[in-house]
């Protein structure tokens, strides 16, 4: 294969499908989601005795200073208080409000293979509905593994006794872990988002591609805005959410990559099939 054309290629169909305007409007519809998933996250949290303090401490671990700031208020509101309709409520505006954006994606993957959607309203948002949930769980064992994983391996070594190589093997395992799980919630994506029946093989490329750039990405982001980016100063209290939507649109830019890369190697393997079977009838004909 041609690098530097297939490169050259690649940059006309990134322009041509208006990616980058894509790429903003899932980070729409990610930011939507957000709110009412930590209404579900944190409806839980007072049925289990967690203080208010612990809760602020999880999301600072694990989002940047600016944006963890943005939702303590809202975090010590939800968890100082019980609220059972609140968490169904919440649960349920997180799936619809998630499954928007993965709507918009699938959209975006219709584009990016150049087919029309003719399946019906009801199996879209259904594959919209079961994806979103493949990915919320995705996130939760990814964060979990992320968070809480020295928290494990740190109890193994001490209270099981398994020796501390064993415990260097077990952290480099959960690294491998979140590869795997970002990897396969994008390879499902990837395989029924788009109106078009397409071997794993052939979304291969575009996944891995786009779990590489992700994971690479959001933590070289979560670096600049720790330690670089001043948000705060420029934006005032809306500095988290600028940093928030920045991250979706990062995000968006990435899943639609893995989209253009899966549509041209699929395309090639059509081409090349079919230059194959015709060469192999002129040859018959001969």
């Amino acid at each position: 294969m041609d690098i530097k054309q297939f490169g050259k290629d690649f940059m006309k169909r990134f322009s041509e499908n208006n990616t980058t305007m894509l790429a903003a409007a899932l980070a729409y519809y990610f930011l939507l989601a957000v709110f009412p998933l930590l209404i579900v996250g944190f409806a839980i949290i007072p049925y289990f005795n967690i203080s208010p303090d612990d809760a602020v401490g999880f999301i600072g671990s694990i989002l940047p200073e600016g944006l963890a700031s943005t939702f303590e208020e809202n975090i010590i509101s939800l968890v100082e208080t019980p609220r059972g309709g609140l968490l169904t409520v919440g649960i349920l505006g997180t799936i619809w409000s998630a499954s928007n954006g993965i709507n918009a994606l699938i959209q975006a993957s219709n584009q990016a293979f150049e087919v029309e959607e003719t399946r019906p309203f009801i199996k879209v948002r259904g594959t919209a509905i079961l994806l979103t949930i493949g990915l919320l769980l995705a996130a939760i064992s990814s964060i979990t593994l992320l968070v809480f994983g020295d928290v494990i391996v740190n109890f193994l070594i001490s209270f099981v006794g398994i020796s501390e190589g064993t415990g260097l093997i077990l952290q480099i395992s959960r690294l491998i872990m979140v590869i795997v799980i970002v990897t396969a919630i994008l390879l499902g994506l990837y395989r029924f988002a788009p109106n078009k029946h397409l071997p794993f093989k052939h979304i291969l490329p575009g996944t891995l591609t786009a779990s590489i750039l992700w994971l690479v990405s959001s933590f070289a982001f979560s670096i600049y805005v720790s330690n670089f980016g001043n948000y705060s100063a420029t934006y005032g209290s809306l500095g988290g959410i600028i940093i928030l939507m920045i991250w979706f649109f990062l995000t968006g830019v990435i899943l639609l990559v893995g989209a253009l890369l899966n549509s041209m190697y699929h395309q090639k393997k059509v081409d090349d099939s079919t230059a194959a079977k015709a060469e192999t009838a002129s040859t018959k004909e001969e």
